[in-house]
C-alpha cells in the first residue's frame, strides 16, 4: 500500500484528458492549465473521455509516480465543468477508485438502538 502524507490534497482535473499523456505531458498540464505545481506532493487526477479510466500523477520528493485505473463496468463520477480542478478529501478519493459516487456516499446501514 502506498501512503500519502496528511498535507497532500487531491485535485480532479475537470473535463477529460488524452489518456495517451504520460507522467510528463500530465504535469505539464498540471502546470499550465491548472496553475498548480505538480512537484509539491499533491495528487493529480485525470479522467479519460470513456469514463472507466483514470490517471494519477504524484510527486514523493524523489520521483514521480503514474497510477492508472480501469473500471470493469460503469463510469467513474466526475465534475461537469471543463478546464478547472476540484479538490477532494482522500476519503473521497477511496470511494472515487472503487467506482462509488463519491459526492454523496450512501450509508449501507446504521444501528437504531445499542441493544
Amino acid at each position: 500500500m502506498i501512503s500519502f502524507g496528511s498535507s497532500s490534497r487531491v485535485w480532479l482535473a475537470t473535463g477529460h484528458c488524452d489518456m495517451r499523456k504520460g507522467f510528463g505531458a500530465l504535469a505539464l498540464m498540471v502546470q499550465e492549465v491548472l496553475k498548480l505545481n505538480p512537484h509539491d506532493g499533491n495528487l493529480f487526477v485525470f479522467r479519460g473521455r470513456g469514463g472507466s479510466l483514470i490517471k494519477i500523477i504524484w510527486h514523493d520528493g524523489q520521483g514521480a509516480c503514474l497510477f492508472t485505473k480501469r473500471l470493469d463496468r460503469g463510469r467513474f463520477i466526475w465534475p461537469a465543468e471543463a478546464g478547472g480542478a476540484v479538490t477532494i478529501t482522500g476519503a473521497q478519493l477511496s470511494y472515487l477508485l472503487s467506482g462509488i459516487d463519491w459526492r454523496m456516499p450512501q450509508e449501507t446501514w446504521r444501528p437504531k438502538a445499542a441493544g
